[in-house]
């Protein structure tokens, strides 16, 4: 019997992957359009959002290419060092603005002007080699008006946030440009840069002085917000406690801390708290805010960019608003107008904060209780006659959330709408199947991009859970890194380029050269994806932000929100009634069952 058991399993697994075999022998395939050479040891690519560049960090520098031509416009070479991030954005109508971080920490700001690459600032410049800072992450905001970098010294970490003098660096550049022009000058002209002012300095919560937590928690505090960031702090300080460890050579313990990482997003006016207001709606939105929660957290915080005192510029920073949530914050994501801030929580939870009501938009508890929370974000998806950044009356959100195990779920809900989850795929048995990459295509609706582990990479349908088509490198290559990919998304040209090595067991691969190609391929003239493009929409930027300035006009909001929502709880109630009586009925004949007994 045994054995017959062990066989019908074995014949049932081989049945299964029959099936999956076929399943995607009949998925169709996707071949790339081009292939061109890239520079030795490429460690990141980034495009520019209008589609018109491709910038990539390198050994020895960074450089610049046409995404049309794919030829290389301008590079910024430097012996021994070494580019592992890179983001583009447009400053203005013919200037870009890079952010970097090299293998050494150091986050540095270049400009892309008249084919040229110019050096405008190093973030964390060392001036002590004791004091050495390390910048953990970088980012720009669209359009290059402030950057936010996490710097690590010494165990300490904190977030700056920069707002960068785009006019007169634009000044700057053109006239550095009209002296190299000057057929009177000699030698080459360096652009002299204006400094960048620190906007804010935020470090993790602090017990506020004066403040006294005991084990049980039980606090006498007037003000939420302290009582909030002070149990924040205790939590995170008993998740250290239990990261001790026993040294027996020196006979006591040891505590390994792990610095607190921070994660943050940038705000658009919304309309809702202070400072918003002060943001009339405008062509070209400007970031009004951060938003911030540190690991082991329960809170997130939105910080006003407003300039810090310059007599106290290390004083520590008080929320201007904060989202406390039940359980630890695990990851989340803004959506593109960032009126939604969606928070992966402990114990499966999803909760969607809405900043225009202030209130949370629905609550989520999906069942992946095996696996923690990993990554998540919103899909592009937009039904014609909705607008999710103005119209809140059918505004829906859909989320992707990916779990540690390879897991996918998706997640939709929205005022007056009843929220629901299912899962798109199940954790992989195989560990090559294990997806690395998940990220929503802008130009394809309800789509998503997919690299797994073992380097296959196709196109999912999170609606309709069913795997589009499957995107074919050539037979003598393989996709580089597939843990890591180095790829990006253009979404003027509907374009996805990623970076492809030689295959070493191909005997052809040795005729050639052993440089890493870039792979691109064309989704905007191929029949098996037509129906799935859209024009995605303007950049949150470019978009009218529909802001209420006025108590009034928030309270009318949030009426009328609830009145499009009464049907839905309603329906809540009449459920939440049935089973309290159900479960009354259950109750009670138990108590008739005991005392017949």
């Amino acid at each position: 019997m045994p054995m017959d058991t062990r066989g019908g399993s074995s014949d049932s697994e081989m049945e299964a992957a029959c099936k999956t075999e076929t399943s995607r022998k009949k998925t169709p395939s996707l071949k790339l359009s081009v292939a061109t050479q890239l520079p030795e040891s490429t460690n990141c690519l980034a495009c520019s959002e209008d589609g018109r560049y491709l910038s990539l960090g390198h050994s020895q520098g960074l450089s610049v290419w046409c995404a049309s031509s794919l030829i290389c416009a301008a590079e910024w070479l430097q012996d021994g060092l070494e580019i592992t991030f890179i983001q583009m954005t447009r400053m203005a109508e013919k200037a870009y603005l890079l952010g970097t971080v090299d293998d050494m920490g150091v986050a540095r700001v270049f400009a892309y002007h008249c084919e040229g690459i110019h050096p405008l600032s190093v973030i964390n410049v060392m001036e002590d080699i004791n004091k050495r800072s390390i910048c953990l992450t970088f980012e720009l905001s669209e359009g290059g008006d402030y950057g936010a970098a996490s710097i690590s010294c010494n165990g300490a970490v904190w977030l700056e946030v920069y707002h960068f003098p785009l006019e007169a660096w634009l000044k700057e550049l053109e006239m550095a440009q009209s002296q190299k022009q000057d057929p009177n000058s000699t030698g080459g002209v360096d652009v002299k840069s204006s400094p960048e002012p620190v906007v804010i300095k935020i470090k993790p919560p602090n017990i506020p002085a004066g403040t006294a937590l005991d084990g049980s928690l039980d606090v006498q505090l007037t003000d939420f917000l302290t009582h909030c960031l002070a149990l924040d702090v205790d939590t995170s300080s008993s998740h250290q406690w239990e990261e001790r460890s026993f040294d027996r050579d020196a006979g006591k313990r040891k505590t390994n801390e792990s610095p607190r990482c921070c994660t943050q997003h940038f705000l658009l006016p919304c309309g809702q708290f202070p400072g918003d207001s002060k943001a009339k709606s405008q062509p070209a939105a400007l970031p009004v805010a951060v938003c911030v929660w540190w690991s082991g957290s329960h809170n997130l915080l939105q910080y006003l960019l407003q300039k810090a005192p310059k007599n106290k510029p290390d004083v520590g920073l008080v929320p201007d608003v904060l989202w406390p949530n039940a359980k630890e914050i695990l990851c989340s994501a803004v959506s593109r107008c960032t009126r939604y801030i969606a928070l992966g929580l402990d114990d499966a939870l999803v909760c969607v904060w809405d900043r225009q009501s202030g209130s949370p938009l629905s609550v989520v508890s999906v069942s992946a209780t095996d696996s923690p929370f990993f990554r998540m974000q919103f899909v592009d998806y937009w039904p014609e006659s909705v607008d999710d950044s103005q119209t809140f009356t059918l505004a829906k959100v859909f989320l992707l959330v990916l779990c540690k195990s390879g897991a996918i779920h998706t997640v939709t809900t929205g005022r007056g709408e009843q929220s629901c989850h299912m899962q798109l795929s199940e954790r992989p048995k195989d560990s090559g199947d294990l997806p690395t990459v998940t990220a929503s295509v802008p130009f394809l609706q309800g789509l998503s991009l997919v690299v797994q582990r073992n380097g296959k990479i196709f196109l999912q349908d999170v609606i309709n859970k069913t795997t589009v088509c499957f995107l074919v490198p050539p037979k003598t290559h393989l996709i580089s890194t597939p843990c890591n990919p180095v790829y990006a998304l253009n979404t003027k040209q509907q374009t996805l380029f990623i970076q492809g090595d030689e295959d070493p067991s191909c005997s052809a691969s040795s005729k050639g050269g052993s440089r890493s190609q870039l792979f691109i391929f064309h989704f905007g003239k191929r029949g098996i994806i037509k129906q799935y493009i859209v024009s995605p929409p303007d950049s949150p930027r470019r978009q009218n932000t529909l802001s209420c300035a006025t108590l009034e006009e928030n309270c009318n909001l949030y009426l009328e929100q609830r009145a499009l929502s009464v049907d839905e709880r309603d329906k809540a109630i009449l459920q939440t009634w049935k089973q309290l009586q159900e479960t009354a009925v259950m109750v009670q004949q138990r108590h008739s069952r005991a005392a017949a007994s």
